[in-house]
């Protein structure tokens, strides 16, 4: 009956003037089981949501981010119901007059909760609209909770390390200057408050001593059971005893899943690693001949992450089984080929993927690359830019690396560990000579890798870095 009434209404209102403008006015109809009388709301208006879907009940509709107006409001002919939610709704935020609640914003779809890492803002602070005022630290990135309107903190109601979940409020914000108290966030105003001095007839009572029992006499005690032994502790969870010029601080979220990940590898891969040397002498010069046009023409630098990237591709399409992947007692194998970049930021190690690269030229992957490295520094990076990849380059050269043997990044089946470019001795026609020199890593999944496609791939990256030429005649 609801939608009947609604559909006529539509089709009699016209529709909308604009995508911006809300709906037309419609009655809203009550049970009259429970002695609610059917009334005329024509002050009341329906917002219509475009880019929204279909909108199963108003959870799903604040998760899906649509901002509604600030006028009165009503949602019916939900369900075939009348259904009613709170005027003046906002992303994120709930309003009652002149104060706003800003809550934890959706994180993500396989984030749950996270952790109040730390305030932007104090209370008493001007704040303007969508101004960040605190973050919220996740496995995987760092999420900012913004202020849903102009005004001045009143107060936080969330403390600093709390687990907090999509929705959770953390402050309150006065949209006028009015009523800001200047509050911590790890106390609140009953805290500073005071207590009442007790009254002074409490205060007498107090002073008078108390009277003595009478002694009484002890009965003979029973002979006492010897102590049980003491709890051997764990071996896993050994006690350190306190010691001086130390400190105990938690570990961040970040950190938590890089080593629970980092371990789950070494538990479930049967990792082994093969090396190489690379002659960096071609690249290094191709890099020095074309580096100004470089720029001058794609806006950004020539450098050595992208021959490797491509490097990678081709040995990746050489041996289709590194870019393959294990799963239950099937091979996956996938035609496309994402590569992961790990990069290290203040937080923790972070692996943003360059998509398809296999479609991209020397000038795109350097773009991307430089896109995705700084997001990951000032923390702006999604998760959506971390999912996925089939395969990982890690530089560790660029921290002073000589060698190392990385460990894979689930759920991917071989990393490539690039070092520093050191000059050594090498033999070149017969005669000793000074030559760039780089130690390269491959490690991989030997329950899937052999070691024939394993020292197949890391050759295939010594013949393109060492003479990039084979790229161009593809051989």
């Amino acid at each position: 009956m609801m939608l009947g009434v609604v559909r006529r209404r539509l089709a009699s209102g016209g529709g909308l003037s604009s995508a911006s403008n809300l709906g037309q006015s419609l009655l809203k109809s009550r049970s009259a089981a429970s002695g609610r009388r059917i009334a005329s709301v024509a002050d009341e208006r329906v917002a219509l949501f475009q880019g929204c879907g279909p909108v199963r009940n108003i959870c799903h509709l604040a998760m899906r981010g649509c901002s509604v107006g600030s006028g009165p409001m009503r949602v019916v002919a939900f369900n075939n119901q009348a259904v009613e939610i709170l005027p003046q709704w906002r992303l994120f935020s709930t309003e009652s007059g002149d104060l706003v609640d800003a809550v934890v914003p959706f994180m993500g779809e396989s984030i749950t909760d996270g952790t109040l890492a730390k305030f932007l803002k104090n209370p008493g602070d001007r704040v303007e609209v969508d101004e960040p005022i605190a973050q919220i630290e996740t496995d995987k990135v760092t999420i900012d909770v913004a202020s849903p309107e102009a005004g001045v903190i009143q107060k936080f109601v969330a403390k600093e390390g709390e687990t907090v979940e999509p929705g959770t409020k953390i402050a309150v914000i006065s949209k006028s200057a009015e009523g800001a108290t200047h509050v911590a966030p790890s106390e609140s105003p009953g805290e500073k408050a005071a207590p009442p001095p007790p009254p002074a007839d409490k205060v007498e009572e107090k002073q008078k001593p108390k009277a003595e029992p009478a002694p009484v006499a002890e009965k003979p005690k029973a002979p006492s059971r010897p102590p049980p032994p003491p709890a051997k502790r764990s071996a896993t969870e050994p006690q350190l005893p306190p010691k001086e010029r130390e400190r105990r601080i938690p570990m961040t979220r970040i950190r938590k899943r890089v080593a629970a990940r980092l371990k789950d590898s070494q538990n479930t891969f049967a990792l082994l690693t093969t090396f190489n040397e690379v002659d960096m002498t071609n690249m290094m010069k191709l890099r020095s001949d074309y580096k100004d046009a470089f720029v001058e023409k794609h806006g950004v630098k020539l450098g050595l992450m992208s021959g490797f990237v491509k490097a990678a591709v081709s040995g990746l399409q050489n041996q289709p089984i590194i870019n393959a992947v294990i799963d239950g007692d099937d091979i996956i194998y996938r035609d496309y080929i994402d590569i992961s970049i790990a990069v290290g930021t203040p937080k923790g190690l972070v692996v943003p993927v360059i998509r398809n690269a296999e479609n991209m030229n020397f000038a795109d992957i350097e773009k991307e690359i430089n896109t995705l490295a700084r997001k990951a520094n000032d923390g702006s990076i999604s998760i959506d830019e971390m999912a996925g990849g089939t395969f990982t380059i890690s530089n560790g050269g660029v921290y002073g690396s000589l060698l190392s043997t990385p460990i894979i990044n689930p759920p991917q089946s071989a990393i490539l560990g690039m070092h520093s470019i050191v000059s050594r001795p090498m033999v070149v026609g017969g005669n000793v000579v000074p030559r760039p020199m780089m130690y390269v890593a491959l490690t991989y999944d030997h329950r899937l890798i052999d070691g024939r496609e394993a020292v197949f791939f890391l050759r295939r990256i010594k013949d393109v870095v060492e003479d990039p030429r084979r790229l161009l005649l593809d051989i």
